[in-house]
C-alpha cells in the first residue's frame, strides 16, 4: 500500500511532529526566576567544571531512551494495533464489533460495510469468519469443507506479531475437506492421526481470518452454507481425550484508542508480551526494551517518571512516525516498496520492523504476496492526493489489459481520514471482476471505472465508485494473482484527474 507523498502528509502525523519540536523546545528552556548578574558570586573554575561529566552522562541517557523508545514503538505497534481488534471481536462482548470468545469462530454473513470499524481497510468482496484461538492449554483444530475450485478461500494464521505463519487455502486443501492443527510455542508433540498438517504459532494467541469469496448478492446462503462447516475444536476434544487443565484466566484492559496512541501505548505492549515468548532472534532486543521499563506482564507506569523521561519517551514515539512518513514518501509512494515487502512470515520480512509497522499502520492484516497482491492509489497520477472534493477521477484498463488473476481481482475505495468503507446512496464500496457483465465497456473494449462524489450520468452510473468530498484511496486486490502481475510485467493504469462537470 502507500501513502500520500511528502507534501500530503497527514494531521495525525504532523501533530505528532509539532509535538516532538515542543518537547524538544520545552526541554531547551531553563525555568525559575533569574537573579540579577550582579548577585550572583564569582565561580570558582574548578567548581563549576564538575557537573559537566553528569550533564553529559544524563544527555547521552535521556537520547538512548528517545532512540529506545522509538524502536520499541515500531516494534511493538503491530502488536498494540492488533489487540484492538482481539478486543473488539472477541472480548467486548457488548461491542458493536464483537464476533465470537475465544476458540470459538464467529460468522459474518455479509461484506464488510462502512459500518464496520475494528479493522482499517477491510476488503469487501469475501465475507469474513473469525477465530482467536488461545493455544496455551492445547492446541486447536480447524476444519474446512470441500470448497468448489471456482470459489476463493482462505484461513490467515496470524501471531500477535502480526507475520502470517501459515494459510489454510486451495493450495493447502486440493479443494477436499481437511483437517489441520494450529499449535502454540509451547506446546510438544507429533501430528495427530487424521490431521493433514500442523502450524506452529510463535504466540500462545493467534488469529485465523476466513475468507469466503461472495459471487454477487444472491449467492449469499451458498456462503452461509459453508461458514457453517467451518469448524474449531480442542485437539483434546477431536482426539475423544481427557481435557488439560485449563489455562489461567486472562483480564484484558478495555482498549482505549487515545491511551494506546500515547504513553499509554507501552502499558498495553507489556500486557501482550506475556503471551508472546522472546524468540532468539530478538533476545538481545527485548533486553534492549527491558532497560527502559518495556517487559512481558509488568505495569508501566508513565506518570511515575520524571518528566525528561515522559518527554524522551513521547519524543520517541514521534520519531517513529516520521520515520514511517519519512518511509512512506520515499519507499512506498515512490513504489520501491510495495505491499508484499509488508506482510509475510517472519523469515520474509527478515525482521525488517519498520516494513511490518508500515503494514500494520496502513492496513493491518494484509496477505502475504503469494495469497494476493495490493497496490494502492493514494496519489493521482500528476502526483497529487486523490481527493474527492478537488477532482473527478478516471481509472481506465485498456483492452486486454484487465488485472491477471486465478481468482478474482477488485478495486475498493477507503475514506483518506477513517480509513474505512464510504458511506454512498448506492452503498457500492467497489467494483470487482465478478461485476464485469454488469460493467459498460469502452467503445474499443477498454473498460473505465468513474470515482468521483457526484453521479457521471446514468449512462455511466455502472461504472461508478463513489468517493467523498475529501481525501480517499483506492486499493486494487488480486487473489491468487497471475504470474504478470507478481513479477510486475502487468502495470496498473493510472487514476487520472479529469475536468469536473459544472453543475
Amino acid at each position: 500500500m502507500a501513502m500520500p507523498r511528502n507534501q500530503a502528509r497527514s494531521p495525525f502525523i504532523a501533530g505528532l511532529r509539532l509535538a516532538a519540536l515542543l518537547i524538544s523546545a520545552c526541554a531547551l528552556v531553563a525555568c525559575g526566576k533569574r537573579e540579577p548578574e550582579s548577585a550572583a558570586p564569582t565561580p570558582d573554575p574548578a567548581s563549576a567544571a564538575q557537573p559537566a561529566a553528569p550533564a553529559a552522562a544524563d544527555a547521552t541517557r535521556i537520547s538512548e531512551l528517545r532512540a529506545t523508545a522509538k524502536d520499541a514503538y515500531i516494534w511493538g505497534y503491530p502488536i498494540v494495533e492488533g489487540y484492538k481488534s482481539m478486543y473488539q471481536q472477541a472480548v467486548d462482548a457488548k461491542g458493536a464489533n464483537f464476533h465470537a470468545g475465544f476458540n470459538q469462530i464467529g460468522n459474518v454473513a455479509q461484506v464488510a460495510t462502512p459500518k464496520d470499524t475494528s479493522i482499517i481497510t477491510p476488503n469487501s468482496d469475501t465475507p469474513y469468519s473469525f477465530l482467536w484461538m488461545d493455544l496455551r492449554a492445547e492446541p486447536l483444530v480447524i476444519s474446512v469443507p470441500a470448497i468448489d475450485a471456482k470459489r476463493y478461500f482462505s484461513v490467515q494464521l496470524i501471531d500477535l506479531y502480526t507475520y502470517n505463519f501459515a494459510y489454510i487455502n486451495r493450495a493447502a486443501t486440493d479443494g477436499k475437506a481437511s483437517v489441520f492443527m494450529v499449535a502454540g510455542p509451547d506446546w510438544k508433540g507429533e501430528t495427530p492421526k487424521g490431521v493433514r498438517e500442523v502450524f506452529r504459532a510463535e504466540t500462545q494467541l493467534a488469529y485465523g481470518l476466513f475468507r469466503t469469496q461472495l459471487f454477487s448478492p444472491s449467492d449469499l446462503d451458498n456462503v452461509k452454507r459453508l461458514q457453517a462447516q467451518y469448524k474449531v475444536q480442542p485437539l483434546s476434544a477431536f482426539l475423544g481425550t481427557p481435557a488439560p487443565p485449563p489455562a489461567p484466566p486472562i483480564t484484558f484492559p478495555p482498549y482505549d484508542p487515545e491511551q494506546a496512541n500515547g504513553l499509554g501505548f507501552f502499558s498495553y505492549l507489556n500486557f501482550l508480551l506475556q503471551f508472546a515468548p522472546t524468540v532468539d532472534s530478538e533476545a538481545a532486543l527485548r533486553q534492549r526494551f527491558a532497560g527502559i521499563g518495556i517487559e512481558a506482564g509488568k505495569p508501566f507506569d508513565a506518570a511515575a517518571l520524571p518528566p525528561a523521561d515522559r518527554e524522551a519517551i513521547t519524543a520517541g514515539i514521534a520519531d517513529a512516525n516520521q520515520a514511517l512518513e519519512q518511509f512512506i514518501a520515499t519507499e512506498i509512494n515512490t513504489e520501491k516498496v510495495s505491499s508484499a515487502d509488508m506482510f509475510g512470515t517472519r523469515a520474509a520480512l527478515k525482521d525488517n520492523y519498520l516494513y511490518r509497522f508500515a503494514g500494520a499502520k496502513l492496513g493491518i492484516y494484509g496477505n502475504s504476496a503469494s495469497e494476493a497482491d495490493y497496490q494502492s492509489y493514494f496519489v493521482d497520477a500528476q502526483g497529487r492526493p486523490a481527493d474527492g472534493s478537488q477532482h473527478d477521477y478516471v481509472l481506465r484498463f485498456a483492452k486486454d489489459q484487465l488485472p491477471p488473476t486465478n481468482a478474482f481481482w477488485s478495486v475498493t475505495l477507503y475514506d483518506g481520514k477513517s480509513k474505512l468503507l464510504v458511506d454512498n446512496p448506492l452503498d457500492r464500496y467497489l467494483i470487482n471482476s465478478a461485476m464485469l457483465p454488469t460493467l459498460k465497456r469502452d467503445a474499443d473494449g477498454g473498460l473505465t471505472l468513474y470515482i468521483q462524489q457526484a453521479s457521471p450520468g446514468k449512462d455511466k452510473e455502472s461504472n461508478w465508485l463513489p468517493a467523498p468530498a475529501g481525501p480517499f484511496y483506492v486499493i486494487l486486490r488480486n487473489y491468487s494473482p497471475g504470474q504478470a502481475v507478481l513479477d510486475r510485467s502487468w502495470q496498473k493504469p493510472a487514476l487520472t484527474p479529469v475536468e469536473r462537470k459544472a453543475d
